[in-house]
Formats: C-alpha cells, structure tokens, sequence
C-alpha cells in the first residue's frame, strides 16, 4: 500500500509497439545499427560478402535486443510509504519505495527513478538485480525542504534494459504522495496571564450553572437514565419522557490572528519576517491546544481552517491532534494575500468574546493599526507581536524604524500587549517577555469585556 492508502501500482512491460521500442535504443543501440546499415551497404557496393555478414550481425543485434525486451511477460508492482508523511520545515522525511514482481518470469536488471520537486533534494535513482518471480525489492531515500509546502512525490519511473545495453525502456505508474512540510513549531513555556476569570487562563473546563427550571434545556429520555434528572415540567408539555441535559463544559476560546498582507512583509525565505510569523503562528496554536484550549486560525482576509466547529473554534479532547493537522496543513500552503487591510478579520471578531486573541502582524499603517486597536474590545486579554519589515530586511541588528515603535505604542495604549519583534528574535523568549509585560503593566480590559488568561 502507497502513503494515501492506495494499492499498488502495476507497471505491464507490455505496453506500447514496436515503434515504441526502437525509440528505446541507447547510443550504443543506435552506433551499432547505423554501423550494420554502412557496412552492408558497402559490402553491396564492394561485393565482399564477409563484410555483409558483419554488417548485418552488427544491425540486427540491438533490433534483437529490442524486441526481446519489448516482448518479456513480466508483470511488476510498485509502491510508496513517507515517514512521516507531514514534516516540519528544516526536517527531514524518508520515502521508502517497494518493488514487487508479480509475474511467473524472474525480471532482469531494473533502474528505478523517482520524481522529486528540486527543493527537496535531487532525484533518486536505484539499480535493482534480478527479481525472482514473486520476490520483491526495498528501498529508501530521504527528503528534505527548508520551505513549507505540499510537494508530490511521483510517479514512480523504471527502466529496462538489455545485457548488451542495447535498449531501454521506460515504464511510468500512474500513482503519487503529497509530502505536507509544515511551519517550524518552536515549544513554547507554560506562562500565565490571568486576569478576572480566575482559572479561565488554564484551559480546564469551566461548568455553567443552569439558572433556573425555564434554563433547562431537556432531551429525551434514554434508557439508562437516571430518573432524579427527569424534567416534569417539560414530560407533561411533550406527552413523553424528559431529562435534563448534563452540565455543558465551556472552553476557554483563544482566537490567533496572523496577517497575510503582502504590503505588511519583505523579503522570502525560510529567515523573512513572513516565515518567522507562520512559524510563530504554528507554535500558538499547537501550545493553545495542548493546554486545552479551543482555537481558531483566523488570517486579514476573514477566513478560517476549514473543518472547525460550528462556531469557528476547534479542539476538543479527543480531536486536538486532528484539529492541530488540519491547522498545520492550511499554514504549510498560506501565502501572502492582495489584501490592503484588516477590516474582514475584525469583521468576525467583533461577533462576539473572543477569549484570548494573539496576532501576528506586519507593517501597519495609521488606519490599519486603529483597525487592530478596536480589536482589543473584543477579547479577554491580547497580545501582539509587530514585526518591522524594514528591520528584517537589514539582518539581524537590524535597527527599527520609527513607525513601527509609534504603531506598538498605539496598540498598547489600547490595551493591547504588544510587543516589536527584532530580527531572528527566538519565539519562546518573546513569549516569555509579553507575560511579564502584562503582569508588570497590570490587567487594563476594555470597556464592556470580561478579561481572560493565557497559558
């Protein structure tokens, strides 16, 4: 079976015509067969019969040769398996390839190629000996890309040739992988920024007290039940059984903004300031869901992971390492958008509380960092981490321009924690440095929110 889960791939040495066989001809095929031509023309001219014997052993030869190749009945299989099939940049992944001969006849020498895209390294090629019927043949090689992507593997190449070297031929399967190389994921510590919602910031799940007999929300009884949660009220209204619903845990929400704008970054590459906010991105969510909390990706443009929960969060116990997969390949393909501001993301933020929002941002502009200041009414507690393009172009020791410094004021006066990232700057100390910042700032919660914590 192949990575996708898809059988093998067969590969019928049959295929194709006589045509197809002659255009097989090595240089040594050919040298010999224009050989064969000139001397048997020359005997004909010169009337030496031993020549013409000559010529025709040295042009008939690789025809022979072509046709036997072209004419084996043998049947091979071909199969492929990536381990790991999602990696993180700078990582490297193996591809293990398997060769099976499914036929009654032993195969000859084989040479098998695979196609790689040249980011992950060069082509891989293999010689395999003969193959007894029925036997099968194992190899590996290794991949590696320090750009996130999906990269397709395949297909699958071999080639047959002859004892004489007289003739190739080339067979394709049909059947190719996807390796997915997602952002780097940076381990982050476990830091707290609590604010009014005592233990919100934890991730535990926190129950909701049902207010009275008219906040109940009832369901049908099962078998199983127990009868002290039978709901009379609502069994005399229905005609039929009712218990009360268990207690609904609710999870903290942390909602991370990353900013996609092409006018917010310069540069490309594994070290530009875009690759270090995906990067930083990736690391938020994966923390955020191993400490239990209920995330959702949210870029300028408004849009979300595809597949999350019917409000737009992700991440429930026993599906947080689906939630973080679906996460990690929708960041493994982002790339910048043509988009000039960030009104659609606060568009959907302003539905409701957000819980903890993180946002990794470009550039801003005066109007785009008011956008991002309103955004703050909206969330228990926010952190942002500006990243200054003009500095990033200049390298590490790059010096900030003043711009960016007034635009972090801005949203800090807003109740923003916010935080200007320098060139090559590690992602676990930033995050370290924004928790003692709020701690030692103190909690400033917008008007008409409710403060949260993060972890």
């Amino acid at each position: 079976m192949t990575a996708g889960g898809r059988p093998a791939d067969p590969a019928d040495t049959e295929k194709g015509g006589v045509r197809t066989a002659l255009a097989g001809l090595t240089t040594r095929g050919r040298s010999f067969l224009a050989a064969g031509v000139a001397a048997a023309i020359c005997a004909y001219v010169l009337g030496q019969s031993d020549l013409l014997r000559v010529g025709l052993l040295l042009a008939v030869l690789p025809l022979v040769c072509a046709t036997v190749l072209f004419r084996t009945r043998y049947r091979v299989a071909g199969s492929r398996r990536l381990s790991p099939a999602r990696v993180p940049a700078g990582s490297e992944a193996r591809v293990h390839l398997r060769m099976d001969n499914v036929s009654r006849l032993p195969t000859g020498l084989l040479m098998l190629q695979d196609r790689v895209p040249y980011v992950l390294g060069p082509r891989p090629r293999f010689v395999l000996d003969r193959v007894e019927a029925g036997g099968r043949r194992e190899v590996s090689y290794r991949v590696r890309s320090d750009l996130r992507g999906r990269y397709p593997l395949g297909p699958l190449q071999l080639r047959l040739t002859d004892p004489f070297g007289m003739c190739e031929l080339t067979r394709s399967f049909s059947t190719y992988d996807t390796l997915t190389v997602i952002p780097r994921v940076e381990a982050l510590p476990a830091v707290r920024l609590t604010g009014e919602a005592k233990g919100y910031g934890d991730g535990r799940n926190r129950s909701l007290a049902l207010a009275g007999e008219d906040d109940v929300i009832p369901r049908g009884y099962r078998h199983g039940d127990d009868l002290r949660r039978v709901h009379w009220r609502s069994t005399a209204r229905y005609g039929e059984l009712m218990v009360r619903r268990e207690e609904q845990p609710q999870r903290a929400r942390c909602t991370v903004l990353l900013d996609t704008r092409a006018a917010g970054f310069r540069g490309t590459g594994p070290d530009s300031a875009f690759e270090w906010a995906v990067s930083g991105t990736a690391s938020t969510l994966v923390h955020m869901l191993e400490r239990g909390f209920s995330v959702r990706l949210l870029t300028d443009t408004g849009a979300s992971v595809p597949g999350e929960g019917s409000d737009g969060f992700a991440g429930a116990s026993q599906e947080s390492a689906d939630a973080a997969g679906l996460m990690m390949d929708t960041l493994a393909v982002v790339d910048h958008s043509d988009g000039a501001g960030l009104s659609r993301a606060y568009d959907v933020l302003r539905g409701g509380n957000e819980g903890l929002l993180v946002a990794f941002l470009g550039d801003l502009a005066e109007e785009q960092a008011a956008v991002v200041a309103k955004m703050r009414r909206r969330s228990g507690s926010a952190v942002a981490f500006v990243l200054d393009s003009t500095a990033w172009a200049q390298g590490p020791g790059g010096l900030p321009s003043g711009a960016g410094d007034a635009r972090v004021r801005m949203l800090r006066e807003a109740g923003w924690t916010a935080l200007a990232v320098p060139p090559g700057a590690g992602f676990a100390d930033l995050w370290r440095q924004a928790d003692h910042a709020r701690t030692s700032a103190g909690p400033a919660p917008a008007a008409g929110t409710t403060t949260g914590g993060w972890a």
